[in-house]
């Protein structure tokens, strides 16, 4: 079939005939002028089996490479079994980036372990984007875009930048793989924030020579209940915050001086066991009854303390850490101890163990099978005497020995 040329489109008139434009079914309709025209194209629907025309623009807004670009693109698409009309007004109800979000939101959060998670994943772009660009179609968002919002974040909370950062590119991709856009203005997000130092991902974290210090002057402080016990908890066991907040007694075997998290409430969804130091084990016996099911550190009302409780904790201490102008978090103990590990001649196998980190691959863990507990045990000993050392300035009220002959501080 000829192709129809530029002065054939040019000459066209009213109440003429319709020319052939050199693609199946592509004609050039007459307008109400000289020289204008609308390009239609004709075609059966793979779909329905019905007739259908599908405008592809007004003649001489669009020329005739387009039109003829434009048609055999959706002859492609009639060929691979789409209507190309259908897939067009799929392609127009572009979607503002929160119902993007809500979208991909949906998708995303079957599968996560908790509500917590849930709600943080919808509840950061809630607070720190939505009123930003909520209301912005997707395909009209822009590296410059992101960068703004992200900017006022990037050094104030930067870990929360980064998550932010994250699924915005991770809606952003979706928007991409349903056609809505053709590239993640993520991808070069961070050239736009290159002037800006890059954020810290870590938790501020307090360097581990300065914990032993700061245990003495802002937990051993009675009552050694609730918070303060639970930070100190966290401090002594290398656990997250969250695991320690949530221990209830009959995970603690206080005999076998063992703590059993269950998989269901560890990141990695595996069992981890925890051996406890005898300073461990001494505050743990101060924290009142013991009954199954009870928590082990509750809050005043008995209920699950809060993260912010062992945050504010910090803050009001001006707990040092490794970020400028930011305190320690308890999270931030993680690192202590592992940088303390690293310093003090420990591999990195049993140190990653105690942190409950996965270790290898796939195929490596399902030929390994050991804990390296009675190791891990040894080195938790070793850290907590570390952490409760030169005690010269500290007159402890109860002189008790704990099982290896290591005098107890906690009281």
């Amino acid at each position: 079939m000829v192709k129809i040329t530029d002065r054939q489109a040019q000459a066209i008139k009213p109440g003429g005939k319709a020319i052939p434009a050199g693609v199946t079914g592509l004609t050039l309709q007459p307008g109400k002028t000289a020289g204008s025209g609308k390009w239609t194209l004709r075609f059966v629907s793979p779909v329905t089996g019905k007739r259908r025309d599908m405008g592809l623009g007004a003649y001489p807004d669009t020329g005739v490479a387009e039109a003829i670009a434009s048609a055999l693109a959706a002859r492609q698409q009639i060929a691979s079994g789409v209507d190309p009309i259908e897939a067009k007004k799929e392609l127009s109800e572009i979607p503002t980036f929160e119902a993007a979000s809500r979208k991909r939101w949906d998708e995303v959060k079957k599968g996560f372990r908790n509500e917590k998670h849930i709600t943080q994943w919808i509840g950061t772009l809630e607070q720190h984007v939505f009123p930003h660009i909520g209301t912005v179609k997707v395909d009209k968002l822009d590296p410059r875009r992101f960068a703004d919002v992200l900017r006022p974040i990037w050094l104030t909370i930067p870990e929360t930048a980064r998550r932010v950062k994250q699924r915005c590119a991770d809606v952003m991709a979706w928007a991409w793989a349903h056609g809505y856009v053709t590239s993640n203005p993520l991808d070069v997000t961070d050239r736009l924030l290159a002037a800006q130092p890059t954020p810290t991902n870590h938790q501020p974290a307090m360097p581990w020579a300065q914990v032993g210090s700061f245990v003495r002057a802002s937990l051993m402080v009675e009552p050694l209940l609730g918070a303060r016990a639970a930070l100190l908890f966290v401090i002594l066991t290398a656990a997250r915050s969250g695991e320690v907040r949530a221990a209830t007694w009959e995970e603690i075997d206080l005999d076998a001086k063992l703590w059993t998290v269950p998989a269901g409430r560890m990141k990695a969804n595996m069992m981890h066991r925890v051996p406890l130091s005898d300073a461990a084990v001494d505050l743990l016996q101060r924290q009142g009854e013991r009954k199954a099911g009870q928590l082990v550190f509750p809050s005043m009302r008995g209920k699950e303390l809060s993260d912010m409780a062992l945050t504010v904790l910090l803050r009001k201490a001006q707990a040092v850490s490794d970020v400028p102008g930011r305190v320690a978090t308890a999270h931030g103990f993680r690192s202590s101890f592992r940088d303390w590990a690293a310093d003090n001649g420990y591999g990195k196998d049993i140190a990653e163990r105690a942190l409950a980190h996965v270790i290898g691959n796939k195929t490596q863990r399902a030929y390994e099978r050991t804990d390296l507990f009675d190791a891990r045990r040894t080195m938790m000993q070793n850290w907590s005497n570390f952490v409760f050392s030169d005690q010269s300035n500290v007159v402890p009220i109860n002189q008790k020995t704990g099982t290896n002959g290591s005098r107890s501080y906690l009281d």
